[in-house]
């Protein structure tokens, strides 16, 4: 029998809706394995701990990197991404934060994924075995409702993250009519073969039927996130910058229990990790604020 996996996704008591004016290093969530990794003695700590050093020293040189560290049943594999709107010194910065929340937050968990408003970083020893990338990992809608008029512009707005991460290099911010919208793509699927376009049309899709007239929300996959916020006075000046103020909306945070599409690729070893344990209930939680 394969193994199978889960994650049991934890989810910071200060959810914040992305927009222009987020600081880069804010956690939007993050998930890690029920299953705790035997540490005897030390290796899988060691290894982990190298592997995050690594990556962060990656961050200032480029957007997207990842790294494999261990032998045999202590081998880690991991990688993470920047905003693509992000230089190398705000990329290796974001990342840098990341290392202390993943060994705080899923200590010595097999797998775990850490994400920030300006990058993500995953983790998951040798033979951990990937649900569907099709799978949504975390989705959050704006308690406010906008008037009347508002889908069409929010559905315009959309459609511009569809066609410019399709024909950019898998990443688009913009806005229309004072929706900003932010989609990006893990680079593995960015190479024109159509997953990142079909990745982002579900998230799109998603947004759409899950967050309705809401003003705001974001759907996270494995490979890919969208957002949008809409602004009636205007859309702040400031951007991915992390700089200006910082406003925490009102939310409704639908969070899935089942967050194991880490996409890393990992082939299954000699040895078998053993089964988690599985959540047979759609939403985990749901938390208002």
């Amino acid at each position: 029998m394969p193994p199978s996996c889960s994650l049991a996704l934890l989810l910071t008591l200060t959810t914040s809706l992305f927009h222009p004016s987020t600081p880069l290093t804010s956690l939007v969530f993050h998930g890690c394995a029920d299953r705790k990794f035997p540490d005897h003695p030390g290796a899988y700590t060691r290894n982990l701990r190298s592997l995050l050093s690594a990556l962060v020293s990656q961050a200032y040189d480029k957007p997207f990197s990842n790294a494999t560290y261990g032998e045999g049943d202590h081998m880690i594999t991991g990688l993470y991404q920047c905003r693509g709107d992000l230089n190398g010194s705000r990329c290796g910065d974001c990342v840098r934060r990341i290392p202390p929340l993943a060994v705080r937050l899923c200590g010595l968990a097999i797998a775990g994924r850490i994400q920030l408003s300006g990058c993500y970083s995953r983790y998951a020893v040798a033979g951990f075995r990937q649900d569907d990338d099709t799978e949504v990992l975390y989705e959050v809608c704006g308690k406010e409702k906008a008037g009347v008029g508002f889908g069409d512009r929010r559905d315009t707005a959309l459609g511009m993250v569809e066609s410019g991460v399709s024909g950019g290099e898998g990443f688009y911010t913009g806005e229309y009519e004072n929706v900003y919208v932010v989609g990006q793509c893990e680079e593995d699927i960015t190479d024109g073969g159509g997953d990142c376009g079909s990745c982002v049309t579900n998230a799109v899709e998603r947004a759409k039927g899950a967050c309705g007239d809401s003003i705001s929300g974001q759907v996270y996959y494995s490979k890919c996130f969208i957002s949008y916020s809409y602004y009636p006075n205007g859309v702040p000046a400031s951007t991915s910058s992390g700089t200006g103020h910082h406003g925490t909306q009102k939310t409704v945070a639908v969070v899935f229990g089942c967050l194991a599409a880490f996409g890393i690729g990992i082939a299954c070893l000699m040895f078998a990790v053993p089964s988690f344990k599985r959540r047979d209930v759609k939403y985990a939680t749901r938390i208002e604020y």
